[in-house]
């Protein structure tokens, strides 16, 4: 259940937030808040694969 739940979620922040990697994000001088979504869907994406 607990994976379905993660899939779900990383299905709809690829819908609703913005891409990183398309808009070539130097991750050196990204900005708090572009931080912490990256690492927000970092961690969303860890656990809809294991």
């Amino acid at each position: 259940m607990k994976k379905e739940v993660f899939k779900l979620l990383a299905q709809i922040n690829k819908a609703v937030l913005p891409s990183f990697t398309k808009r070539r994000l130097n991750l050196a001088k990204a900005s708090k808040w572009q931080m912490a979504l990256f690492g927000y869907k970092l961690w969303v994406t860890k656990n809809a694969l294991d």
